[in-house]
């Protein structure tokens, strides 16, 4: 997997793209980052990548040309994702279809935007992290690459993204490690029993609850329809009705 990431701030990305996981994958060959300073495709001697916009208006606008030359003199074929509040929002299955590419470009936008003439002519896909507004595209290129670095085989241990939060359409199951018991509050049971099938049920379960809890819109696009997963509703609907009574008991 190789990133090609434009950007007018290139030191922002020195912390995160050299640490932990990220750093191990570069160094295994796994990844490959090449940060791109857009002024250095500047022809003028101020090396200016923004102007005022036509029809007024605060702000700055950056100039077309700039990043045209800029992505055109690197650009080997992929996706060239332009990161914007604008953009369609960035999910896991997403990130899943990313991964499959050998190579992304990432274009950070600054001031008031870029001109309209690279996103319709230059750029193929328009991706947000959420609905709010950044200082610039950095920081959501920073979280695109590590959501997608993680995806690529051998990035991870094998297995660790299977069972994650939003894998299938469900947040992951609360998790526990030693000891058994700290400050009174002890792991569940059944964590300790060694019955592998048993806790594999009690973590779908769980995960089935946070969902709908934390989660109701992606709770209303899981397919629970199977034998198995309308007991654990059941059991579900039984353990919420045992506590509003306990609670109306104590009132």
């Amino acid at each position: 997997m190789h990133f090609d990431i434009f950007t007018l701030f290139p030191a922002m990305f020195q912390g995160p793209f050299t640490e932990s996981i990220l750093k191990r994958a570069q160094e295994r060959d796994l990844l490959s980052i090449a940060l791109h300073n857009i002024r250095d495709a500047t022809t003028d001697k101020h090396h200016v990548v923004d102007d005022y916009p036509y029809g007024g208006g605060a702000g700055m606008v950056m100039k077309p040309d700039p990043i045209f030359s800029a992505i055109e003199a690197v650009h080997q074929g992929g996706p060239i994702i332009y990161l914007t509040p604008q953009g369609k929002l960035f999910n896991q299955q997403m990130a899943r279809e990313f991964a499959q590419e050998p190579r992304l470009t990432l274009l950070c936008g600054h001031y008031e935007g870029i001109d309209e003439r690279v996103c319709q002519h230059l750029v193929t896909h328009e991706v947000s992290i959420g609905d709010y507004v950044l200082t610039g595209g950095e920081l959501a290129a920073m979280i695109l690459v590590d959501a997608v670095s993680r995806l690529t085989p051998g990035v991870l241990t094998e297995g660790s993204a299977d069972d994650e939060s939003h894998s299938h359409n469900l947040l992951e199951y609360p998790q526990y490690t030693r000891p058994p018991e700290f400050r009174g509050w002890r792991i569940p049971d059944i964590l300790l029993s060694g019955h592998h099938e048993n806790i594999a049920r009690w973590r779908r379960k769980e995960s089935i609850r946070r969902t709908r809890d934390r989660r109701p819109d992606l709770y209303a696009r899981l397919d629970l329809s199977s034998k198995a997963d309308r007991k654990l509703l059941k059991e579900l609907a039984d353990e919420e009705r045992a506590l509003k009574s306990e609670d109306a008991e104590d009132a």
